[in-house]
């Protein structure tokens, strides 16, 4: 591997000159010499050493991406459409700006504390936190830390969210108001104060407000890939007089549709179905699926500037940001 020497030798000026360039330190080399150690830095593939360069200036410009939401099976994130596009939105925002984005996938306070021994990371984001013994860990660091989609409250700590509870009220009542009063909820995991309670709630609010009764056993929780899909919906089948789901991700309402097919039962004609999310996915399945739309790519950015404001020793303006939800009206319900 190419060294800042090698560069030395092969364009004639000292190492110094060459570290200088590299490292943006440049103004008083001449504009001749610093293309040609250019040239000289492509024609031997000099790599510069990272970890040297963070000793140097103290930082990384590496921002952790840590995953706290753990599959009980052998799934992973980047299955997810969702999460494939929300974390791309962040590497987009982050590159802009000169940073690095790491995804680690943590399920313990010992893991997390591995992982920050072993990488020099500038902030991080993290997503699937609780109020829990993992919540205790993360509030004694001092690093940057921004939170996405998370129900707990730390004053070191930003927040992205959305509007969980009214996307969820809202997709139930749309499918009241098509006349339909025996509605299922499908949805992972569902643990107390996270993003998925919140929807649940919201369902309910919506099933209250139009005196319609609750039904337990209309509501559905299993993990979002399609073998689970396909078996969520034979159960969803076995109760026929069902007209409408409301689902938690759009990436689980289609897996429920493919399901609903094998069974015999059409979307719309038998069953409706509404999504959460307005991921591409929407428009690519048959019939397309009508869903609560979030803007990914603008959450993305946000958290990023947040994270840039504290990587700055800046407070954020605002700490906690809830972005608006609203529905996108296609073809997966239909009136009774």
């Amino acid at each position: 591997m190419a060294t800042i020497k090698d560069i030395a030798r092969v364009t004639g000026v000292s190492a110094t000159t060459v570290s200088n360039v590299i490292h943006g330190k440049s103004g008083r080399v001449s504009a001749e010499t610093i293309e040609k150690i250019n040239k000289a830095i492509i024609e031997l593939g000099y790599v510069p050493n990272m970890s040297a360069r963070s000793l140097v200036s103290n930082s990384s410009k590496v921002i952790g991406m840590i995953n706290h939401i753990v599959p009980h099976n052998q799934s992973n994130i980047m299955e997810d459409p969702f999460q494939s596009s929300f974390i791309g939105a962040i590497e987009r925002v982050l590159r802009e700006n000169g940073y690095y984005l790491m995804l680690r996938t943590v399920e313990t306070s010992e893991e997390l504390l591995k992982f920050l021994r072993n990488w020099n990371v500038d902030g991080m984001f993290f997503t699937g936190i609780f109020k829990d013994e993992f919540f205790d860990l993360l509030s004694t660091l001092t690093i940057p830390i921004v939170l996405i989609d998370s129900y707990v409250q730390h004053p070191n700590f930003c927040n992205v969210g959305l509007e969980d509870f009214e996307g969820s009220y809202t997709a139930t009542k749309y499918l009241i108001s098509k006349g339909h009063r025996r509605i299922a909820f499908a949805s992972p995991n569902i643990r107390d104060g996270g993003v998925l309670q919140e929807r649940f709630y919201g369902y309910k609010a919506a099933l209250t407000e139009n005196s319609i009764p609750f039904d337990k056993r209309l509501v559905f929780e299993n993990e979002m890939d399609i073998e689970s899909c396909l078996s969520l919906s034979k159960e969803i089948c076995k109760i026929p007089d069902i007209t409408g789901i409301v689902v938690t991700a759009d990436v689980m309402a289609a897996g429920i549709m493919a399901g609903l097919r094998r069974c015999g039962k059409k979307v719309p004609d038998d069953i409706s179905v509404v999504g959460f999310d307005d991921i591409s996915l929407c428009q690519m399945v048959t019939p397309t699926l009508t869903t609560i739309h979030q803007d990914i790519p603008l959450r993305g950015k946000i958290a990023v500037d947040m994270m840039l404001e504290m990587l700055e020793g800046k407070k954020p303006e605002k700490r906690e940001v809830i972005l608006p939800t609203y529905l996108v009206e296609r073809e997966s319900v239909r009136a009774i």
